[in-house]
């Protein structure tokens, strides 16, 4: 009898401790703050059990007008408390969902190192860039005190200075670094050189994933534009895109991804790029853009589940192919990993196995409603790919446009 007794007390510790850890994980992952559709109360498709703990909850969001908030306390089946959030009601907001391939062309805040060379000199080769400490990845901003801005302003103020030590200013990563460079001189063309070579511009394609015709504001890509040879986020000086037709595509197989082809068709730029940020690349439209509309989905209203992308595969027009949602996190901590969806369209796996680059930004639909945009394929697994919510990339492209308001005035 003691014994039984002792085996059902480990158990029940042992339940106890699976339950606070599940709980406390549970806390973690969800955000403080959630979007509320006005007159609507908090519900999470993927996860229905998690419930207001109070009735009272209901009365209030119907009373909350769009733009306030109020605080709801989440539980487990409406009796056990898990974390109390903060609930914004908003208007329910639609989109024209695009799907299109566009062109991007970007200028980047100061010249970053993408290489080295070293220079010839007595007793063998020599590189004041490595020299002084720099390294691939570095954004030079400034040489002797005249501003780096691009390749050009890093050549001119090296001639300037001609051969006479001087004082390099750059960022790495979040650290803005101060080092001492001595150019040296090019024997067969007389020019003084610092041995790196840098680069101010980047230009490639993407899909483009939705048109706010009400503020002039567009999103793209769901993730940064980044460095080639450096992978790092470029920091955006200026920017357009363009439009562009696909021409073709290379099939994506384990190990190696797949990738659409284009070309840009058109000089006259579609808009500006504004920002480049962790959740995609923004900025205004020029002129009404055409297509479906479809309301934009809350963060909570996703679930794992059939759904679709819109995609373009040739020329200019893009159609909807299927995929599986698999997993959704409602974390803040990869704002661009949201989701794990999988494509299940025979087409779509026939013509490119899956999901290839220059599709990010490609929009999700669910339910009919726009719930993400494609991010990134998994590299072994061309098959499947993550998405970022399309509630996060509304948010970012509505900041922008209140900051245009806010500077037009």
């Amino acid at each position: 009898m003691i014994c039984w007794i002792r085996r059902g007390l480990a158990a029940l510790l042992a339940a106890g401790a699976l339950f606070a850890c599940g709980w406390g994980y549970l806390y973690t992952q969800l955000p403080d703050t959630f979007l509320v559709e006005q007159g609507q109360t908090l519900r999470f498709a993927q996860m229905p059990w998690l419930q207001p703990l109070q009735q009272s909850s209901a009365a209030q969001a119907g009373s909350v007008p769009a733009g306030d908030s109020y605080n709801v306390t989440l539980s487990i089946l409406g009796r056990i408390p898990v974390k109390t959030v903060r609930a914004v009601a908003v208007d329910q907001r639609a989109v024209t969902v695009c799907g299109t391939p566009f062109g991007i062309k970007m200028f980047a805040e100061g010249a970053t190192v993408v290489g080295f060379t070293d220079l010839p000199a007595p007793g063998g080769g020599a590189n004041p860039a490595k020299s002084a400490g720099l390294k691939i990845g570095d954004r030079i901003l400034s040489i002797d005190g005249i501003a780096t801005h691009g390749n050009q302003d890093v050549a001119d103020a090296l001639q300037e200075a001609a051969g006479r030590p001087v004082e390099v200013i750059y960022q790495r990563g979040e650290e803005q670094c101060t080092t001492t460079l001595e150019p040296m001189q090019d024997e067969e063309s007389g020019t003084w050189r610092a041995g790196m070579w840098v680069r101010d511009s980047s230009a490639g394609i993407g899909t483009l994933t939705f048109v706010d015709n009400s503020t002039g504001m567009y999103g793209g890509l769901g993730h940064p534009i980044s460095d080639a040879d450096t992978g790092q986020s470029i920091a955006l000086r200026s920017g357009e895109i363009a439009p562009v037709t696909i021409t073709g595509y290379e099939k994506g197989e384990a190990g190696v991804p797949g990738e659409l082809k284009g070309r840009f068709t058109s000089q006259i730029a579609m808009g500006d790029i504004l920002a480049n940020g962790a959740t995609g690349v923004y900025g205004s439209i020029r002129g009404l853009h055409s297509g479906q509309d479809m309301i934009v989905a809350q963060a909570q209203q996703v679930r794992c589940g059939p759904a679709r992308i819109l995609t373009t595969l040739e020329g200019t027009t893009p159609r909807w192919y299927d995929v599986e949602i698999e997993r959704v996190s409602l974390s803040q901590e990869d704002p661009n990993r949201n989701m794990v969806i999988r494509v299940t369209d025979p087409q779509l796996l026939s013509s490119t196995g899956g999901i290839v680059q220059g599709m990010s930004g490609s929009p999700i639909e669910q339910d009919g409603k726009l719930v993400g945009a494609v991010t990134h394929v998994l590299v072994n697994d061309p098959t499947r790919g993550y998405g970022i919510f399309a509630q996060t990339m509304l948010e970012t492209a509505d900041i922008l446009a209140t900051q245009g308001k806010s500077n037009a005035a």
